[in-house]
This record gives structure tokens, C-alpha cells and sequence, in this order.
């Protein structure tokens, strides 16, 4: 069962006709928000370009929150289209304009045009972390200092061949 937080947002006048960002489905994690570009300009990113582009909205998210901005799966399957700092973070005292950086990892440009969906925000809670300084490896496991592939090397490890 989900818990729903009420966040204050404020529609830019940029983006006046464009429709807040909703969720897709019943039970989607994230909702989907739209490129706030002039109705009469696009974006275009070439193989390997990136491109900050606006949403036309900004959020008051409460104290003990933050807000990812994630890849859609299907610009990233379909064009290689995905959010390069991935997943962005929204402090909740931020108060701009929320952008999304998009980059081009496929082959062919990418025209992103007003209303698009672009990205996906998710509203997750904060947990504020205190060091406790000291020994760590009093504290053993059992990967231990163990790095990268440490655990495994890959699928056909996995699948034991």
C-alpha cells in the first residue's frame, strides 16, 4: 500500500497548457514530466549531445524528502534517449525550475518537442546519515573489502556456464 505526500507545485508561465506530471498507471512509481520547450522551437540531440531541458515547474517538497528524476524506459530502448546524471536529485529545499539533462547514447538524433514526456519523477524519503567513526574492518562480512565483480563477473556466471 502507498502513502501519498502532498507537494506544493507551481506552474510556470511557460508552461501554462501543459498538464502537470501524473502517474501512467494505477501503481507506477513515477510520474511523468513533460518538456516545457517553446511551442515553436525543439531540441534536437545529436549521437552523444546532451541538452538541459525545462519542465515548467517547481516543487515545495516537505522536510525529510527528495525527488529522482529518472530515464524513461521506453525513450531509452527506442532512441537511447536518458537523464545523464541519472538519477537527479531534488533537494527538498530546492525551489527552481525543475530540468531534466537529457544525452543521445543512440545512433540517431533525438527531437524532443513541447509536451513530450521526457523524464520520470519519483518522490522517495531521506534518511539523514551520522558517521560513526572508526575501524570498519572490525566489522566484518563476508565479501569483506571485495570491489568491483567481487561478487560475480557477469550473466553467463550466473547462469552457470
Amino acid at each position: 500500500m502507498s502513502t501519498t505526500v502532498t507537494v506544493a507545485v507551481e506552474r510556470l508561465p511557460h508552461a501554462h497548457d501543459l498538464p502537470l506530471p501524473t502517474y501512467a498507471s494505477p501503481q507506477a512509481s513515477g510520474l511523468d514530466l513533460c518538456a516545457a520547450i517553446a511551442r515553436d522551437e525543439a531540441v534536437t540531440l545529436a549521437p552523444g549531445e546532451r541538452a538541459l531541458v525545462p519542465t515548467g515547474i517547481r516543487i515545495a517538497l516537505p522536510d525529510g524528502f527528495e525527488a529522482q528524476i529518472r530515464p524513461r524506459s521506453g525513450l531509452a530502448l527506442r532512441h537511447g534517449l536518458t537523464v545523464l546524471n541519472a538519477p537527479g536529485t531534488i533537494d527538498a529545499d530546492y525551489r527552481g525550475e525543475i530540468a531534466v539533462l537529457l544525452i543521445n547514447l543512440g545512433q540517431a538524433p533525438v527531437t524532443v518537442r513541447r509536451g513530450d514526456r521526457i523524464a520520470q519523477l519519483v518522490l522517495a524519503p531521506v534518511a539523514r546519515l551520522a558517521w560513526a567513526e572508526g575501524p570498519v574492518c572490525e566489522r566484518a562480512t563476508s565479501r569483506g573489502p571485495g570491489g568491483f565483480g567481487s561478487t560475480g563477473v557477469g550473466i553467463e556466471e550466473a547462469q552457470g556456464r
